[in-house]
């Protein structure tokens, strides 16, 4: 239990911050997971772009950590070569 005014308003500061975060961090994720699921060539190209400035955005903002941003992006970036490779 808080103390002092300010110690009550940093907890209700922090569970706001936090549900803001949780909820980006799981929109991210779950785009991160719907890109993985494509196997259309194109459309994957087309939200590549969109997910790569998310990502920066999120690291930025700092939500997710920079280097996992970088990451799951490397990740993306080679599973849509692959399906360039697979529709050659």
């Amino acid at each position: 239990m808080a103390n002092h005014k300010s110690a009550d308003k940093r907890v209700r500061q922090t569970a706001k911050r936090k549900e803001h975060n949780h909820y980006y961090a799981k929109t991210a994720r779950n785009a991160v997971k719907a890109l993985r699921e494509t196997t259309d060539k194109k459309e994957a190209e087309e939200k590549l772009p969109k997910m790569a400035a998310m990502l920066d955005k999120l690291a930025a903002k700092g939500i997710i950590h920079k280097n996992k941003a970088s990451n799951l992006k490397s990740g993306l970036v080679k599973h849509v070569a692959k399906l360039e490779e697979a529709a050659k």
